[in-house]
């Protein structure tokens, strides 16, 4: 059952969210759907939080934002439950027309966090994760220091977990493969700050 669906139920019944609902619970909530449309998914979620968390730790951030890009993190992709099985199965194998529809996931996150007031200040973060430093990514063609800082880290994060874990096996690479296109991207795809912090994480 579509997630949108779940959440108009939810409300439905006089459930809704309301101010005082923890994004811990409510994450943790919508992980359970995430987890129910796909277990891939799912592991791709924890282990781009595991990630960002620890990119996040290493450059110093206050402990107040190291919990939001943690929450953004496992939420990165919620708005892929939208999306059908068919589609997510084929992915990256997708024609013009199921690109595009591919590519809205990160709004669809975003919408579906709107309403749901503990939310809001890590919209961005999920909205803009496909953001690149060079302005190619999506979905608003942000370049540089204009991409929220959350969605840069939670960028690298994901984008180093398609190499070690991708949706084809034939696709793997190993870590230091997936280090040295890292480093190629730094400055072009990615903040340099943050694969620098990302790189020496691995390191250890």
């Amino acid at each position: 059952m579509p997630l949108m669906y779940m959440l108009s139920l939810k409300q439905a019944a006089g459930m809704g969210f309301d101010e005082k609902e923890s994004l811990e619970s409510i994450t943790a909530w919508l992980v359970s759907f995430l987890q129910m449309k796909s277990q891939r998914l799912y592991r791709h979620s924890l282990q781009v939080t595991n990630y960002s968390v620890s990119i996040a730790a290493k450059l110093g951030l206050p402990k107040s934002e190291i919990e939001l890009i943690k929450y953004a993190s496992l939420l990165h992709d919620i708005g892929k439950v939208t999306l059908s099985g068919t589609l997510l199965a084929k992915a990256p194998y997708l024609n013009r027309t199921e690109k595009a529809a591919y590519r809205r996931h990160a709004e669809a996150g975003g919408n579906m966090l709107e309403n749901i007031p503990c939310c809001h200040d890590i919209i961005p973060y999920i909205v803009h994760h496909h953001e690149r430093w060079d302005g190619s990514g999506y979905p608003k063609h942000l370049r540089g220091a204009n991409i929220p800082f959350g969605a840069r880290i939670i960028a690298v994060a994901d984008y180093y977990d398609a190499i070690i874990n991708p949706s084809a096996d034939f696709w793997a690479k190993t870590k230091q493969q997936a280090v040295r296109e890292l480093f190629s991207a730094s400055g072009l795809l990615f903040d340099p700050e943050i694969i620098k912090a990302f790189i020496d994480t691995l390191g250890k």
